[in-house]
């Protein structure tokens, strides 16, 4: 088995600017990220331009779709932002690809101490290797159907809807 991970922004992938006090994009973390884990499962990263998924419009959503549709992988984990994330999954669930396709992302940036990112992409590949064709997120250890889940702002997860 061979994993496509598409890196799309989201929190997952913020750097933090000292000067300027915010969080924003630079280069994606995962090279970085997919080394440390000791991922040794075969894969190939597809960095996306990175955007907060509040930024995310339909032509982004397209892209994300597309890139899907033309990966030769059977199995694909999508890094995305959390906000939207349950707007990106819908896109692409409805688009019934013969493909498993797992969105995670985090809450906290990976760069930032005790960041779910590294735990939450662990997840996500593991679950990718497992499920049947379809779309799901995969956040803090739990598994959800795309039209099933919802972000709990106040509680900081996703659960069931």
């Amino acid at each position: 088995m061979t994993l496509r991970i598409i890196a799309s922004g989201g929190t997952f992938d913020k750097h933090y600017d000292e000067l300027a006090g915010q969080l924003g994009f630079g280069d994606s973390h995962l090279p970085a990220v997919l080394q440390r884990s000791r991922i040794t499962l075969e894969h190939t990263l597809e960095v996306l331009p990175l955007l907060d998924s509040l930024q995310m419009q339909d032509a982004d959503r397209q892209r994300l779709l597309d890139s899907c549709r033309q990966a030769p992988e059977s199995a694909i984990v999508i890094i995305h932002g959390t906000d939207t994330m349950r707007d990106s999954a819908a896109a692409l669930g409805a688009a019934a690809l013969d493909k498993t396709v797992i969105l995670t992302g985090a809450m906290i940036p990976y760069e930032i101490a005790n960041s779910d990112a590294l735990f939450n992409l662990g997840f996500a590949v593991g679950v990718a290797q497992m499920l049947p064709a379809g779309v799901f997120v995969a956040m803090n250890g739990k598994v959800f159907d795309w039209d099933k889940v919802q972000k709990n702002r106040s509680a900081g997860v996703f659960e069931a809807c």
